[in-house]
């Protein structure tokens, strides 16, 4: 057999450029898979500083409380008890609801890059059925 026959190179072409993309792929993975790890942790800290500014908005609510506290003394004796439930109940409807869908997204957050993650293992898979 002469050495430079297309049978003879190209079985061996074919898998060392297999080889190739399969460990380029697998370099890709591991940077996008680092990608979401460092999204997750900004994730970690963006709930840090959500925090914070609950507080914030926290201590601002207490302002007005304070305030919706002057107007249920500015009001007749009579109805004092009437306007005090109306705004409890008003504000914790309200901080119910805010709750949920704070929580209910903070639940339903999907893995960042989670999407190209799954295609590059597809593209790896491919490649190794080429065998």
């Amino acid at each position: 057999m002469i050495m430079g026959e297309a049978g003879d190179n190209s079985p061996g072409l074919f898998t060392a450029v297999r080889r190739l993309l399969d460990t380029g792929l697998a370099a890709i993975q591991n940077r996008v898979e680092l990608v979401a790890v460092e999204l997750r942790e900004e994730k970690c800290r963006f709930f840090e500083l959500l925090l914070l500014a609950s507080l914030a908005l926290f201590l601002g609510m207490m302002a007005v409380i304070v305030l919706t506290a002057a107007v249920v003394l500015i009001c007749p004796e009579e109805v004092r008890g009437y306007v005090a439930i109306f705004f409890g109940l008003a504000y914790a409807l309200s901080a119910a609801v805010a709750f949920s869908g704070v929580r209910s997204r903070l639940k339903n957050y999907p893995m960042p890059l989670a999407e190209t993650s799954d295609q590059i293992k597809k593209d790896r898979e491919w490649l190794d059925s080429q065998n």
